[in-house]
């Protein structure tokens, strides 16, 4: 299983981002909502990052974060 993460706008949106993971190389980005079997609950802090609990426990898991321009182009291709 590839386990791979990245930090993207919402679909449809220029806003803050949040956490998104792939775990196939054929599949597109999504955020990590969608994979509650990897999630962690978010920290009650006003305006925290979505998803830093979840990005916290993955790299301790192995994880590999993907730089954000580099997911770009496969979320761009993915959503299109």
């Amino acid at each position: 299983m590839l386990k791979e993460m990245c930090w993207l706008a919402k679909m449809g949106t220029n806003g803050a981002k949040i956490l998104h993971l792939r775990t196939a190389p054929n599949e597109p980005w999504k955020p990590y909502t969608m994979f509650p079997q990897f999630a962690a609950p978010d920290y009650q802090i006003p305006n925290g990052s979505k998803g830093w609990a979840t990005y916290q426990k993955l790299m301790q898991a192995g994880w590999r974060l993907v730089p954000s321009d580099q997911a770009v182009g496969v979320f761009d291709r993915a959503t299109a």
